[in-house]
């Protein structure tokens, strides 16, 4: 792992969010991989649950600005930065009013879907994919997490197969223990729909995209290699990479982040 570019996209990390087992691996583990002599980029959604002021959150000018267009509706994208406390680390928060102003993850106060999740996840992976562009910075290997940057391999291997930054980077996702139970709006394919990409190569995948998890499901297909972060979850998920012949790796101690992560990631770069 000696000097590669690493870059997390992350729906939850400490101290942003709750304080869950994937949360506390996307806290500790680019920091671990730092230890390596790795160089990290660290970018999340700006949860309405994120408190700006205590978090010490601002927005970065010169990344902001740009529209992000989903079926048609415009939605400006703003891009916050925060220092992780007591580290040498900083994250990209991605911003916008529509998607994350007062609002949780997958959920509501009441435990209730929202409706427009697919949409905030592709603006999650877009506005993420943009920001690494203007960054004009080049990652050896993508680590994406959760349902909220699940759609971030499909457009990096599919619309933004050509950029520099994604030609030859390896992508991991990291599945955890959230798994939707909502169906995917009625209009995925307008939703995703960016840059011509091909939606014939999509559905060669065999994804029913009117199934709950099919944005899971796509960033597995999409993926080079896949992570059970959490023990016993979406195991059937797994196994399917497994069958796929992707390379798999199962969290089974979490103390011992830098030791497993880096042997698995040494093997697919």
């Amino acid at each position: 792992m000696k000097a590669k570019k690493v870059l997390f996209i992350s729906q939850e990390m400490l101290p942003y969010t709750d304080a869950t087992q994937m949360a506390y691996i996307n806290r500790n583990l680019p920091q671990a991989i730092q230890t390596e002599g790795c160089e990290t980029r660290i970018f999340m959604p700006r949860w309405g649950v994120i408190n700006e002021r205590r978090n010490q959150l601002h927005e970065v000018i010169r990344l902001s600005g740009i529209n992000i267009i989903i079926n048609e509706s415009d939605h400006p994208l703003v891009i916050k930065v925060a220092s992780v406390p007591q580290s040498r680390m900083q994250v990209y928060f991605i911003d916008n009013d529509d998607f994350f102003k007062g609002r949780g993850l997958l959920t509501d106060e009441q435990g209730a879907e929202y409706p427009d999740n697919l949409q905030r996840a592709v603006f999650f992976a877009r506005g993420v994919i943009e920001t690494v562009n203007k960054l004009f910075w080049v990652p050896d290997l993508i680590v994406c997490q959760g349902w909220a940057a699940s759609l971030a391999p499909v457009l990096m291997k599919t619309a933004y197969r050509d950029e520099p930054a994604y030609m030859r980077s390896k992508v991991v996702f990291q599945l955890d223990a959230v798994r939707p139970k909502l169906p995917p709006q009625a209009d995925f394919e307008a939703c995703l729909a960016h840059r011509g990409l091909d939606f014939d190569e999509i559905r060669d995948r065999g994804v029913d995209l009117s199934s709950p998890d099919a944005p899971i499901r796509l960033a597995l297909s999409y993926s080079d290699a896949v992570v059970q972060a959490v023990g016993g979850a979406m195991t059937d998920l797994v196994a399917e990479a497994e069958q796929a012949g992707k390379p798999v790796l199962r969290i089974k101690d979490i103390k011992k982040l830098r030791e497993t992560y880096t042997t698995f990631f040494d093997k697919i770069l």
